[in-house]
Parts: C-alpha cells; structure tokens; sequence
C-alpha cells in the first residue's frame, strides 16, 4: 500500500481554472469514484495553499498496487481531469514528495480497504 503526500504548483494565473477543475471533480463525484475503483485508489484529497506569492496543490493518496494509471484511463473523466492537469500544474517545477514518517490506519480500515 502506498501512502503519499506530493505538492505540485500551480501555473501563474490559472488559479481560476483550479476553481473550475476541483468544482468538476466535486460535482462529479460519482463518477470520479468510479474511476478511483480501477487506479485501486482507497484515498484521494487535493489540498490547495498559496505560500511566498505561489499556488500550490498536494494530493494525499492511499492507493494498493496495480492500479490503472490515471494516464492509461480513456474514462471521460480522467480525460478532462487530465486536460485541467495540463493546462494548470507548472511542468517547469519538480513536484516534492513529503516523507512519509508514520501511517495510522486502524486495523478495522485497513482491512475493508482490501
């Protein structure tokens, strides 16, 4: 099970844009799950923060090994979501994977995840 914690920063100026992806991931959310089912995806949030004058986003997952990469997907979700992706994260910046240091997961939780 992989546990991770990745901030990724936005493109100057399309913090609009942000606002209309997370809203279309909000507002279709059950068919955002439904493709979470086939990436083997168990947890998935986006946070967002503006630090020294930048927009960031994290995405904190939860996710079991052989998913179906979100790239693979010809779901039209994905596509879309992938297409906002494009136009709004900074390709010109590395994205920074915070260190997991310790997983609290009840064992009742862990289980039904599998």
């Amino acid at each position: 099970m992989n546990v991770e914690l990745t901030r990724y920063r936005v493109i100057d100026g399309k913090s609009a844009v942000v606002d209309e992806w997370l809203t279309f991931l909000d507002e279709n959310m059950k068919e955002v799950l439904v493709t979470l089912e086939g990436e083997k995806m168990y947890v998935e949030t986006i946070f967002r923060e503006v630090l020294d004058g930048h927009e960031y986003l994290y995405w904190y997952s939860i996710q079991d090994e052989g998913g179906i990469e979100v790239e693979s997907s010809t779901h039209w979700i994905d596509e879309k979501h992938l297409a906002f992706w494009k136009e709004c994260i900074d390709s010109s910046f590395q994205p920074v994977d915070l260190v997991t240091s310790v997983v609290m997961i009840p064992s009742t939780v862990k289980d039904s995840m599998k």
